[in-house]
């Protein structure tokens, strides 16, 4: 796709990796269709967009992506504007920390209504559109939680699996009905700095922050750029280190969540002051920072070390596995791993 021109629609636009995606769409001349649940922070973000990028580039829709009929209707508003839908970004997002047995059933159905049938509602809408004109590039942000499991948010991780699956299901499905001219993409960003944090509901009793290593948002939106212009099935956005954790989990999986596991764990105790449980922004919208960043940059010392420990753990599982006969340190790794107690 040659985005300048284009017209694409962006899910969960008002903040995080939607919010950086819109306004970098913008900046490669493309006309954004902006989707979320708050009106305010969607008309910040296309004043941002006139200011940068010039006037009668974006059009506010706010809708709940839960709703499959106020999804269909932007799409058709989005048509009536601009005349086509070239791409769809689907990224509108929420999420939750808890154990499973701590988490409310309707926090969690939540979490999946708006995860997952949210990612429903924006494919079906934009391939029904996209089959009949044979072109179209649809995107979904899945994550890295995507491949693998993050203890203490169930609920996002579940959501963010069938994501991926949704992806690959629909892809194969346009290609049996030869419809070459149209692409389903997947991008799994690592832990990005953005509000999902500030907003997310939580009943670990612990504040929730981003495990190390942090990216920018901008970063994933330079990928799903890319994606549009040259749509790949599935793409990691994260650095060096997310794509090497990937590769890690793929031959070992079981010590690459193992390692997962003990820093979301202590990501999550290193904070010493209890918070008491909240829904946070899942049913209604919050008061999280309409931003694209969520702050994380305070911490960037800690994040740096915590960080080089995690990226010597996965080049020395790395490592372990080029030398004959690994599978017995492998096993060996895994053992010390489930022995480990952390603070």
């Amino acid at each position: 796709m040659r985005i300048d021109g284009s017209v694409i629609v962006v899910t969960g636009a008002s903040s995080g990796i939607g919010r950086a995606t819109a306004l970098a769409l913008a900046r490669e001349g493309a006309r954004v269709v902006l989707l979320a649940r708050r009106a305010d922070a969607l008309e910040q973000v296309a004043a941002d967009i006139a200011a940068e990028s010039g006037p009668g580039r974006t059009l506010v829709t706010p809708v709940d992506v839960t709703d499959a009929d106020a999804v269909e209707r932007a799409a058709a508003e989005a048509e009536q504007r601009f005349g086509r839908i070239d791409g769809w970004v689907n990224c509108a997002a929420v999420t939750m920390f808890g154990p499973l047995l701590e988490t409310p059933l309707a926090d969690l159905r939540r979490v999946l209504d708006v995860n997952l049938m949210g990612y429903v509602h924006g494919t079906r809408t934009a391939l029904a559109r996209f089959a009949a004109q044979d072109s179209g590039v649809l995107v979904n942000v899945s994550s890295l939680l995507g491949r693998i499991a993050q203890p203490y948010g169930t609920a996002y991780t579940m959501s963010k699996f069938a994501i991926r699956g949704l992806s690959v299901a629909v892809r194969e499905e346009l290609r049996l009905a030869g419809k070459r001219g149209v692409s389903v993409c997947t991008v799994l960003p690592a832990a990005i700095d953005t509000p999902i944090y500030a907003a997310a509901a939580n009943h670990s009793g612990r504040v929730p922050h981003p495990p190390p290593p942090v990216y920018r948002a901008e970063r994933v939106a330079q990928v799903v750029l890319a994606q549009l212009r040259r749509p790949r099935r599935e793409v990691v956005a994260g650095g060096l280190l997310g794509r090497a954790f990937v590769a890690t989990h793929t031959v070992a999986p079981r010590l690459a969540e193992r390692i997962l596991a003990i820093d979301v764990d202590r990501s999550l105790r290193a904070e010493g002051t209890a918070v008491p449980p909240t829904s946070g922004s899942l049913h209604a919208p919050g008061a999280a920072p309409a931003a694209v960043d969520g702050g994380w940059h305070g911490r960037r010392r800690e994040r740096r070390r915590r960080a080089a420990a995690l990226a010597g753990l996965v080049a020395a599982t790395a490592g372990v596995l080029a030398i004959p006969g690994y599978q017995h340190t492998v096993r060996a790794a895994r053992r010390a791993l489930d022995g480990r107690r952390t603070p």
